[in-house]
């Protein structure tokens, strides 16, 4: 019989309920802080009996406790941005190695192998962290892509640009990851042709500058980059798996995780596909903390399973890793 951590990414779509079932009954007997509150929802592995029945634990309860499997000692902690004064959410990561075989598969799924290309990521406020899950995940990105281009950027405008455009001549392969001011910043100092450029942004603004629309941002930088669409990363300090969009904002994510929409009003009354809702995630690859998170972003979900951010809930945090509101 595959562990569980194997069975996660093994099994098929049909397998789904039935593999994230078997983390639920995991996740209470073993996760102390989401087994209380499933207790004081009166929700227990014996009334639990479809993914319909699985309560999603508040995505603050990240801010104020340990959720992590009991016994377990902590081998990374991932910590948000937040705002100024705000209390940073925290992710204990007992196996470093989950969380890179989820991104690493993920990535492969939707773009194929690193080495494929070379990486650039522009991330000045994460790099400045020092314990964020994006550089994390870039950083292990960069390294297997080997190209001696890759790497990770600061404010350091002008050499970006003058690596771009000797990637461009060259006809390489690449990838721009970047949060979202920082990309604009750039685009706004360097019209830099490049169509066959794939921008990644990871959303947020971060304070740094006005929010704008999902739709202003793209064609600023569709614009000044001369590119067709922008991709996207949706992602957060609480997960260890990433959706991805390819443009105009529809996300897909990876087999082993799956966003479904509650009632803004109701959190235990889950939307039917097609109508708007506040977000809930499941991701498997949380095995050894909690799979199960409501997050306070707001989302449509389409009959497919891909899904667009709309926007977030009144009064949320602005969280680094989240998209702009509409």
């Amino acid at each position: 019989m595959l562990p569980l951590s194997d069975k996660i990414f093994s099994a098929s779509e049909s397998d789904f309920e039935k593999t994230a079932l078997e983390v639920f009954r995991f996740q209470f007997k073993e996760v102390e802080i989401y087994r209380l509150f499933c207790q004081s929802l009166k929700r227990t592995p014996n009334s639990v009996t479809q993914l319909t029945d699985i309560p999603f634990l508040p995505i603050e309860f990240f801010k104020s406790y340990r959720v992590i499997k009991q016994g377990a000692e902590a081998v990374k902690v991932f910590e948000s941005s937040g705002t100024t004064g705000s209390i940073p959410s925290r992710h204990y990561v007992a196996d470093t190695g989950i969380y890179e075989r989820s991104f690493l598969k993920g990535f492969d799924a939707f773009y194929g192998k690193p080495e494929d290309y070379t990486i650039l990521a522009l991330l000045p406020s994460y790099l400045e962290r020092g314990n964020s899950s994006l550089v994390y995940m870039a950083d292990k990105l960069i390294r297997l892509s080997g190209k001696k281009e890759s790497g990770f950027f600061l404010n350091e405008f002008e050499k970006l640009r003058g690596i771009l455009l000797d990637l461009k001549a060259r006809g390489e392969k690449v990838i721009l990851l970047g949060v979202t001011f920082a990309l604009l910043d750039f685009a706004e100092l360097f019209n830099t042709h490049f169509p066959e450029l794939i921008i990644m942004e990871t959303g947020g603004m971060k304070g740094k500058r006005e929010e704008l629309t999902r739709e202003e941002v793209h064609e600023k930088l569709c614009a000044a980059f001369g590119v067709s669409k922008i991709h996207s990363e949706y992602g957060m300090t609480e997960l260890l798996s990433q959706a991805y969009s390819k443009g105009e904002g529809i996300f897909e994510s990876v087999p082993w995780m799956k966003i479904i929409t509650r009632d803004v009003y109701d959190p235990l009354k889950l939307q039917e596909p097609g109508k708007a809702g506040a977000v809930n995630i499941i991701d498997l690859a949380n095995v050894l903390s909690c799979s199960f998170i409501a997050t306070n972003d707001i989302a449509k979900v389409n009959e497919n399973g891909s899904f667009e951010i709309l926007g977030r809930m009144d009064n949320a945090e602005i969280r680094g890793c989240n998209l702009m509101v509409l």
